[in-house]
């Protein structure tokens, strides 16, 4: 495993990847025509089906292809006495300066001196800055009805234990996992999709005994195991690291901490962490709730709290990682071309299919081999432009099989089958065709 590449140089900046997205569909400006929200983006077509991939290959390696893990989807609104107990309201805070002079705000922690970075302007002494979005439920907007959008899906995990524990067939060592959104009212958003206020998390907890060894045990096979995932769908080794969290940076409720840091344009940041959480939040919500959290062990016939490992990352920061490894700047027949590299698995699109001319029938059968495929990939159709054009469309938004219908399909019922990035061609039976793309793109329903 690679714990650290200080060396590893990064060659696309972060200006050529947003632009890419905004011309081809992955990600927009959200609330674009009235000017932008700040950091706040909208998925396009390719990039919902992109987030969407990469959403399902963690579900399908986490959940799907495990015994030990089991799925939950919690809700958004919580409880408000939920972040009493999980330590949010009283922890979950920034230290927060204010310019006198332009009025932007900035995290303490980030400004190295007493004057603004942006204007010059004296800064206020700093205050604590919580981080929870705060709403109201119901028809009156007072303190009884104040509630707050989730920071973290882990809590909603958490405040199920019990209902899971009676409903389902666990034995520990097993994970609760889950997906969805969460909100945080940073200071300092940036970075293109990296840190946003509204964002997509896929966290587990892995509940184990309440041992040492056990749970030194784990975390070390989660750190290797989300490590190795990300290798698996196509991350440079050079641009991840571990990084052990100093003992003062440690979250309140964190008994250690490693995050999976990747090689940004900005620098290093982190892309997943691995955390000990202890039975910190069991023992919360059972103080809190009035609740028994425990767990009968039919082996020692006891009862107690297990100790909780918990993986979380982030999808939007997943798949700037994925994008930012993808993007490559080549050469093919004297043209230069943008290719987005992306792990079949991953690609928004699978096949696209185009009929070299738009008569002789060629279009007709085209469409033919589109229906038949897409019962089992995305599949994207074009026949605007000549076929160099229509590839190189393709190849911005990473798809890698390319099938072009022309004189000798309407012979012989082959295709041209062309490879996205050596941008070799086979010709191929189209009887034959579900089976090659299958395994070519190792695609699973």
């Amino acid at each position: 495993m690679s714990v650290e590449n200080e060396t590893a140089k990064r060659t696309v900046t972060m200006d050529k990847v947003v632009n890419l997205c905004k011309r081809r569909g992955l990600v927009f400006p959200a609330s674009d025509i009235y000017g932008g929200l700040g950091s706040t983006w909208d998925y396009g077509p390719a990039g919902a089906e992109l987030k969407r991939n990469v959403k399902e290959a963690w579900w399908r390696d986490m959940v799907q292809s495990r015994n030990d893990v089991i799925g939950l989807d919690s809700a958004i609104l919580q409880h408000p006495r939920t972040w009493e107990a999980s330590g949010h309201l009283q922890n979950f805070t920034d230290p927060l300066v204010d310019c006198k002079s332009c009025k932007q705000r900035f995290r303490a922690d980030q400004v190295d001196s007493i004057r603004c970075p942006e204007c010059g302007g004296e800064l206020t002494e700093a205050r604590q800055f919580n981080l929870m979005f705060k709403t109201f439920i119901g028809p009156v907007e007072d303190t009884a009805s104040a509630i707050y959008l989730r920071p973290e899906t882990a809590q909603g995990i958490f405040s199920n234990f019990a209902n899971v524990i009676d409903t389902q067939r666990v034995k520990l060592p097993f994970g609760i996992a889950q997906t969805g959104k969460s909100f945080r009212n940073e200071i300092t958003p940036g970075n293109f999709i990296f840190r946003t206020r509204e964002f997509e998390q896929m966290e587990m907890e892995f509940f184990v005994r309440p041992s040492p060894d056990e749970e030194l045990k784990w975390f070390e096979y989660w750190v290797d195991a989300r490590f190795q995932w990300y290798l698996k769908y196509g991350i440079n080794p050079g641009h991840l690291r571990l990084r052990p969290h100093a003992q003062d940076e440690l979250s309140h409720y964190s008994r250690g901490t490693t995050d999976i840091e990747y090689l940004y344009p900005f620098g290093w940041g982190e892309l997943e962490g691995i955390a000990r959480r202890g039975s910190f939040d069991l023992d919360q919500h059972a103080q809190y709730s009035g609740k028994d959290l425990s767990y009968f062990d039919e082996e020692s016939k006891s009862r107690f709290r297990p100790w909780v490992i918990e993986p979380a990352a982030g999808v939007d920061r997943a798949m700037l990682a994925f994008l930012l490894d993808a993007y490559h700047e080549d050469v093919v027949e004297g043209e230069e071309r943008i290719v987005l590299r992306l792990d079949p698995r991953l690609a928004p699109i699978k096949v696209a299919v185009f009929p070299l001319l738009r008569k002789g029938g060629q279009p007709e059968k085209a469409h033919n081999v589109r229906e038949m495929l897409q019962r089992y990939f995305p599949v994207a159709y074009d026949q605007a432009g000549s076929i160099g054009r229509r590839y190189r469309r393709m190849d911005e938004i990473g798809t890698p099989c390319g099938i072009t219908i022309d004189h000798q399909t309407m012979e012989d019922d082959t295709v041209t089958l062309r490879d996205r990035d050596s941008t070799e061609q086979v010709r191929l039976p189209i009887a034959g065709l579900l089976t090659n793309l299958i395994e070519r793109i190792g695609w699973h329903r």
